[in-house]
């Protein structure tokens, strides 16, 4: 089993920054695309950004130039830095991950997700 845990939302005013984390942990071999989406009310899940095991990276328009993507794959570990924050952004974060196990068996995985929430 895998499980992957999200934190580093709160509140904060526009144009701050946060910077959110998703740790896996479990039977995991090899973690291979890693992603944030976001789900604002009212409204469908969407990707935020995405990055493959070899760090290469896209972003929504909406972000670009503003949140980046990273990972430490000795760390089993994803993050996403968000900057110049809108009041648009509000929304609950999730992280995704295509994980392989040692049975080479490979499925995707979603956090619980965190709330990120940018005042005007």
């Amino acid at each position: 089993q895998v499980q992957l845990v999200e934190s580093g939302g709160g509140l904060v005013q526009a144009g701050g920054s946060l910077r959110l984390s998703c740790a896996a942990s479990g039977t995991i071999f090899s973690i291979n695309n890693m992603g944030w989406y976001r789900q604002a009310p009212g409204k469908q899940r969407e990707l935020v950004a995405a990055i493959t095991s070899g760090g290469g990276t896209n972003y929504a328009d909406s972000v670009k130039g503003r949140f980046t993507i990273s990972r430490d794959n000795a760390k089993n570990t994803m993050y996403l830095q968000m900057n110049s924050l809108k009041p648009e952004d509000t929304a609950v974060y999730y992280c995704n991950a295509v994980v392989t196990n040692f049975n080479s068996f490979r499925d995707a995985y979603w956090g619980q997700g965190t709330q990120v929430t940018v005042s005007s």
